[in-house]
């Protein structure tokens, strides 16, 4: 068994970057599914969408949540989710956060939600100017 993994995002980010994630590594080791939130969505119904989702995802480890932004619908709709010790949300999710937790897919909840945390914030960096000038 391992831990699923949600991702919440407004519109098809998720879908994106779970695409993009499983071409750059060859595969997607965990299961995972995408949930797009839209400005049209009903709100009450993908929090319903959601839960159904994240209970189909836990095969007895789990589930890891991840969404775009905290704050957001679609933020709120994964803090909703949240169950200490059988789902953790993360929010901020990009590319980096993904590619890290999908490298660790034998790691329990926990870890994992902590490899994700890190790998997210580890990848953002800010590119300053050389000094000689170029580039």
């Amino acid at each position: 068994m391992s831990v699923g993994v949600l991702i919440v995002t407004h519109n098809e980010l998720g879908s994106a970057l779970l695409e993009t994630a499983t071409r750059m590594l060859g595969c997607g080791p965990l299961v995972t599914e995408t949930l797009a939130v839209t400005n049209e969505s009903d709100v009450d119904l993908l929090g319903g969408q959601a839960a159904a989702m994240a209970a189909d995802l836990d095969q007895g480890d789990g589930v890891l949540v991840l969404a775009d932004m905290f704050g957001s619908t679609p933020g709120n709709i994964a803090c909703h989710l949240e169950h200490p010790g059988r789902i953790e949300v993360i929010t901020g999710v990009n590319l980096p956060m993904l590619v890290r937790v999908f490298n660790y897919p034998h790691l329990p909840l926990t870890e994992l939600a902590q490899k994700a945390f890190e790998g997210g914030r580890t990848g953002v960096l800010r590119v300053c100017p050389r000094e000689d000038g170029a580039g």
